[in-house]
């Protein structure tokens, strides 16, 4: 099968003779840049609250969450796998904080509890994968149902909301100013994959295996071990991500972060992340979750029902998908 790459974004005429611009300028960071530049100006002349700092403030509460699970999940499809159990894993991890809440008033006994179950969610999944084979998109379906199952076993229609009071600050409380824990988090996280996937061995890997396995395989890494790694790393972080929204909504629900799953791996692909894996870059993931959010403000600056944003963050998934296949066909054709 062809691999077709979102990272770059290039015009059919770019190699014309006479000024020729960097190849910087057409790739997909740029584009998802200006996109982001533009929806931002729409919204400032949409809502004259929008520019508000503390608007923007609390806008980056809709994405933040979702954002930090984007970050390894990017690593997992650039190694051509994936992970739908996302959001179940959250929920999960949220239940087994609501419960230890019930009997401990210890913070980090809490928020420890929930990152070693999302944790375990996600050696589970890298275990299944890389021990017994089976496709990445097959474990996943079923430990997500697997997961989300577990989590209305244990509540009904119950909602656990015993934390204690200091528990509010990871998903509620400021830094500084306008700047929310969660938000400084998420760009400390940002930089932390940055350099992990673009300036480390760990990221050279990530790139052989999504590239080629076999090769990387017979070149002497050990594909089965990284993709398990990878695969604990996105349910750890589901577990940060878990602390941070239960803190925010201030109880566990059995439909706690119910549907995130699209919406993070269209963080993820939209940011230039091939799904046939081998390419993808941390700072387009990061472009893209802010545009992902600028778009869920501008839709709710005009009362657009949640449905049609659901509508919408599915169009770009498949435009995304579709984009580049586009511009290829338009290449080939005017080089003809």
């Amino acid at each position: 099968m062809e691999k077709v790459s979102n990272q770059t974004f290039k015009s059919p005429g770019s190699k014309s003779k006479g000024l020729e611009l960097p190849q910087w300028f057409f790739s997909w960071e740029t584009f998802l840049l200006g996109t982001a530049i533009c929806v931002f100006i729409i919204n400032s002349f949409a809502s004259p609250y929008f520019l508000d700092p503390w608007s923007l403030s609390d806008a980056t509460f809709n994405f933040t969450e979702k954002a930090i699970i984007a970050l390894p999940l990017a690593l997992v499809i650039i190694v051509r796998e994936i992970d739908i159990s996302v959001a179940s894993i959250i929920a999960l991890s949220s239940t087994a904080m609501g419960f230890m809440a019930e009997v401990s008033s210890s913070l980090p006994l809490i928020c420890f509890t929930g990152i070693v179950v999302a944790t375990l969610c996600g050696a589970i999944n890298g275990l299944l994968v890389t021990r017994l084979n089976i496709p990445s998109i097959v474990v996943t379906i079923g430990t997500m149902s697997l997961f989300r199952g577990i989590t209305y076993i244990l509540l009904g229609d119950e909602a656990l909301k015993n934390y204690p009071e200091e528990f509010a600050y990871f998903g509620q409380g400021y830094v500084f100013w306008v700047f929310s824990f969660e938000f400084i988090v998420f760009l400390m996280l940002a930089v932390v994959f940055y350099f992990l996937l673009q300036r480390s061995n760990f990221g050279r890997r990530t790139y052989a295996i999504g590239n080629n396995p076999t090769a990387a395989y017979y070149s002497g890494i050990n594909v089965a071990r990284h993709k398990l790694i990878l695969f604990t790393l996105v349910g750890f972080f589901c577990g940060i991500a878990s602390i941070m929204l239960t803190s925010r909504l201030g109880s566990t629900r059995p439909t706690i972060a119910f549907g995130w799953e699209l919406s993070i791996i269209t963080m993820v692909v939209l940011g230039g992340v091939s799904i046939l894996g081998g390419s993808g870059t941390i700072i387009g993931v990061v472009i893209s979750v802010f545009l992902m959010g600028l778009v869920t403000v501008g839709l709710g600056l005009v009362n657009v029902p949640g449905i049609v944003m659901s509508i919408i963050i599915g169009l770009m998934l498949i435009s995304v998908i579709a984009l580049p296949k586009v511009f290829g066909m338009l290449k080939t054709r005017s080089a003809k």
